[in-house]
């Protein structure tokens, strides 16, 4: 029996042979089964048969659900619209699949889409039809909860194998973002600018694995493009008239020219090879500019490692040439400082850097804490963190060379637990010394309450560990003790480097001074010693040449 099913006819089709509404195509839909013909019968008095040509959307997202279909002919396909404004399908349902069900059961609005594949046949219940029979006909309660199970299982694999693509996209976006960052550090590695063009190229050309490249730049009182920075050839310098040649063509229009194949297209001169000697196969011609949009030198990249270049290196070159643009202006501007000037036109670096990295670098720290979060891999994760904490790392030393440089001495002075300050700060040292063969020992003894800038002090012992590891390239140990000395709190930093001379070490907390780096601005020592004077502390250096260097810090409790 029906179980007292009660029904509103909402369309009066007899169950005929020549309708598609028939015992045997209810019967054909697992919703269902093991169900009686009179039980059919009844419940076909409640539906309504309705028809859709192919392409045609049965129902769009977020529309209220009032029917749970039942197809009879056709199929149909259920999908997503993506953030992006695409389509993305969910499942393919064929004769005695239903669909519409959970909107229903939830009271919620649709999740997806539904559209004819090609021209289909649907058989309608209505909500209020549905609630009635799935209470009093126990037998379809559980024929659904057993579809919606399957259905549920074939979801979950689909979720599983789409994390498991997002999780391998999500890493190699990682790499590339991590790569960017390095590539970035390296790009701020030097004021000098023919280094710093030298630097540039260098990091474009092993970054998207090139075998020779240019980088000009623009010469506005002479209309010219220059370089000194160049790759497998032997010549210093080269000038060319801004719209001469691709690259001054680049330089001129600011259009990405990628030519996969350079003796088919008719924008390559091969008159350049036959001079050089050198088969150019494929070529990339990007233009670099400022935070302001103007061209102010041009990326020629020649013969990728593999095949063409590919529109993932014009990202990554893209993305380069903001912080190579950074870097060259802020190269021209140290160029132009006097001693009495240099301070000052730090601080406008470090001021342009933050503006021009702010935003960027924010986005990036937002992916990634999006990923850590949705995930649920513990590589991606920590892949994540590894990104953060380089975004971090990036922004706070961009900002610590604006704060010295400005004179800025305002300190966030309050009570912490040491030894737990200590604990982590070393935790954030130790992953970069590791990664250079340098062993972090610790003989921490003092675990007491202290007043400090608990960030400025994370970065005066990054910055001392920092120069410690520059002065063993090859590894060694770092000894980090704390002890309390009766009114002060000892900190040493001991390492196995190569020491410092007298006069370097007389000079080591000048602004601007440096020994045994190839990189860095001579300002972390400055630093480290203003946030000293600001804690009212003190820094005793004790120093063999060849025998490694001790930094004592000295905090008034």
């Amino acid at each position: 029996m029906f179980c007292g099913f009660t029904s509103t006819t909402l369309l009066a089709k007899p169950i005929m042979e020549n309708t598609h509404l028939t015992i045997e195509n209810l019967r054909s839909s697992p919703l269902f089964k093991y169900i009686s013909d009179n039980d059919l019968r009844m419940i076909a008095k409640t539906l309504k048969e309705e028809s859709f040509s192919a392409n045609t959307i049965i129902f769009k997202e977020d529309t209220r659900g009032e029917r749970l279909y039942l197809i009879l002919d056709g199929r149909v396909r259920v999908s997503k619209i993506t953030q992006h404004g695409d389509e993305s399908p969910i499942a393919v349902l064929s004769k005695g699949d239903f669909f519409g069900e959970m909107e229903l059961i939830e009271d919620q609005p649709r999740s997806a889409r539904t559209t004819a594949i090609e021209n289909t046949i649907v058989a309608g219940i209505a909500k209020h039809d549905f609630d009635s029979l799935i209470k009093t006909n126990h037998i379809v309660t559980l024929n659904l909860l057993k579809a919606i199970s399957k259905r549920l299982r074939v979801t979950d694999d689909m979720v599983v194998t789409e994390l498991d693509r997002s999780v391998e996209a999500a890493v190699a976006q990682v790499e590339k973002l991590n790569l960017l960052i390095d590539a970035a550090k390296t790009v701020n590695s030097t004021l000098d600018l023919d280094k710093l063009l030298d630097v540039i190229l260098e990091t474009s050309i092993k970054s998207i694995e090139a075998d020779r490249g240019t980088l000009y730049v623009v010469d506005e009182l002479k209309s010219e493009i220059w370089s000194k920075a160049m790759r497998g050839t032997e010549v210093i310098e080269i000038r060319l008239p801004i719209g001469k040649g691709l690259s001054g063509y680049v330089a001129k229009t600011g259009e990405t020219i990628n030519i996969p194949d350079a003796y088919n297209d008719p924008r390559f001169n091969p008159e350049v090879d036959k001079k050089s000697g050198y088969r150019t196969n494929n070529m990339l011609c990007m233009p670099m500019r400022n935070r302001d949009g103007k061209i102010i030198g041009v990326f020629q990249m020649l013969n990728k490692n593999g095949g063409p270049f590919t529109s993932q290196d014009e990202e990554f070159i893209n993305a380069l040439s903001i912080h190579a643009s950074i870097a060259i202006e802020n190269a021209r501007l140290a160029q132009e400082m006097v001693n009495s000037e240099r301070l000052s036109a730090v601080g406008r670096m470090a001021s342009t850097i933050i503006h021009d990295i702010k935003n960027p670098m924010g986005t990036l720290r937002v992916y990634a804490q999006v990923m850590k979060k949705k995930s649920g891999n513990e590589e991606a994760a920590k892949l994540a963190d590894e990104m953060i904490h380089q975004v971090d790392r990036f922004v706070n030393m961009a900002q610590e060379i604006l704060d010295f440089s400005r004179g800025v001495s305002a300190t966030n002075i309050e009570e912490v637990d040491f030894g737990e300050v200590m604990e982590g700060v070393l935790l954030f040292i130790e992953k970069d010394l590791t990664k250079r063969n340098i062993k972090l020992e610790r003989n921490l003894t003092y675990n007491g309450k202290m007043k400090l800038d608990t960030d400025k002090i994370i970065r005066v012992f990054y910055n001392i560990a920092s120069n410690a590891a520059d002065a063993m390239p090859t590894g060694g140990t770092i000894t980090v003790t704390t002890e309390d000395t009766g009114g002060m709190v000892k900190v040493d930093f001991k390492d196995t480097g190569s020491g410092m001379p007298e006069e370097v070490k007389r000079r080591i907390f000048e602004p601007f001074v440096t020994f045994g780096k190839k990189h860095g601005t001579g300002l972390g020592m400055a630093i480290v010693k203003k946030v000293m004077d600001d804690h009212k502390g003190k820094i005793e250096i004790e120093t063999e040449v060849g025998k490694g260097t001790t930094i004592r810090l000295l905090f008034p409790l």
